[in-house]
């Protein structure tokens, strides 16, 4: 399919009925007894999630998002008693996570913001203790990116706490609206990743909730390789596609990074791959475009991948030759990771190059995750695997169950 094909793909066609009592608002007291649907070569079955081991080959490889949620909401009152709901999405200067976080006085973030016409132009304050540490915490309204995103600087008095420490202690972690409840203190730690260590997104990498520690022994001990990416899920991730056409979705580019030595095993690797999450699948595929860029040009490269990119006129290199171009790039500058953005989206009509498997959630109608499904499995399968995952009782969503699918 061309550009322009892809573009006027309609989302009426990836609509359909999930009603509300089948979004799960809660997840299973135990995380891998969550039913898992197994979609291959057009059959369907289902099982546990702690049977997962049981369908994969010891020569595959699990890529994981290792990303992990911080608590991005944070609450300021006015002296009016008006609240204002200020939610960081990601930094600004610094533009990196780490050093974002790192910051002891200042840093400026890209943030939605609530009840935005009673904040105006006075400075917000309020009093962040971090254990015997105390300081007075500020938020300052700088200008508008687009009419929901703005640009807000937070400064504190005190040099011995971290951006990351006040987040920690004074944020809220930011669980999905489609849930209906306000954020409980156990969302704290089911709504992480049980191998979630690197500080920055604002949405879980749901595929990777149902993990727990005994699967990841029985994984290890079957032999099945386990490498770990990070893509930092932005808000817009589960936001469904309003256009009539995703011609006119705009995505959010996403940071990721990709550490050198994982670069290498995908390269030498020979068996099959298997993306857990569409985050993860994001990353893997992006890596093909942007061993392009590098190829084009070494010196200085584009290290992002637009939306449209995967379905403009190809480039020429093997998907072997992009990553060798990757490795020969951080070898040159003696960088440890690829550190790179990516706003692609995945549609029907794309082109995988790395991921034979994938292991997802059940997607919200519309969304780009649910396009990004039917481009994995095809047009007709991906509502055969829907429409079975709502006649056999499974719950959707975040905290949902799961699917284990397989490219035919």
């Amino acid at each position: 399919m061309t550009e322009k094909q892809i573009k006027q793909i309609k989302t009426v066609h990836y609509a359909y009925n999930l009603p509300e009592e089948r979004i799960a608002q809660y997840p299973l007291r135990e995380r891998d007894l969550s039913k898992l649907l197994i979609y291959k070569e057009d059959t369907i079955a289902q099982a546990r999630f702690c049977d997962l081991p049981d369908y994969l080959e010891a020569e595959d490889m699990l890529v994981y998002n290792n990303t992990k949620v911080i608590q991005a909401r944070l609450y300021f009152r006015k002296e009016s008693g008006a609240q204002i709901e200020v939610f960081c999405l990601e930094p600004h200067l610094p533009a990196s996570c780490q050093e974002a976080f790192e910051q002891t006085t200042c840093c400026v973030w890209k943030c939605m913001v609530g009840n935005l016409k009673k904040w105006k132009d006075v400075p917000l304050v309020r009093s962040v203790c971090v254990g015997e540490k105390a300081c007075d915490f500020t938020a300052e309204l700088l200008s508008s990116d687009t009419g929901m995103m703005h640009y807000v600087r937070f400064n504190w008095d005190n040099p011995n706490i971290t951006f990351a420490e006040i987040l920690a202690h004074a944020g809220e972690l930011p669980i999905p609206p489609y849930l209906n409840r306000a954020t409980e203190p156990l969302d704290t730690e089911t709504y992480q990743t049980v191998y979630s260590h690197v500080d920055g997104s604002v949405a879980a990498p749901t595929a990777g909730l149902h993990f727990t520690a005994d699967v990841l022994r029985t994984l290890a001990l079957k032999g099945i390789k386990e490498r770990e990416v990070t893509l930092h899920v932005g808000a817009g991730t589960f936001q469904p596609v309003k256009a009539m056409n995703i011609g006119n979705h705009v995505m959010h580019a996403e940071m990721l990074s990709v550490n050198r030595s994982v670069i290498a095993d995908i390269l030498q690797h020979k068996g099959r791959l298997t993306a857990v999450g569409t985050t993860s699948i994001r990353t893997l595929e992006s890596l093909y475009y942007l061993g392009c860029h590098i190829s084009a040009n070494p010196d200085k490269p584009c290290l992002t991948v637009n939306q449209w990119e995967p379905y403009e006129e190809d480039c020429s290199l093997s998907s072997t030759e992009a990553l060798q171009a990757i490795l020969d790039y951080l070898t040159r500058r003696h960088l440890p990771s690829l550190n790179a953005s990516t706003q692609m989206m995945i549609a029907p009509g794309f082109r995988f190059r790395f991921v034979d498997k994938l292991l997802t959630n059940f997607h919200q109608p519309q969304s780009t995750l649910l396009l990004l499904v039917a481009a994995f499995v095809g047009e007709e399968q991906w509502q055969t695997i829907y429409r079975y995952a709502l006649d056999n009782d499974f719950r959707f969503l975040s905290y949902g169950d799961s699917s284990l699918l397989m490219r035919n």
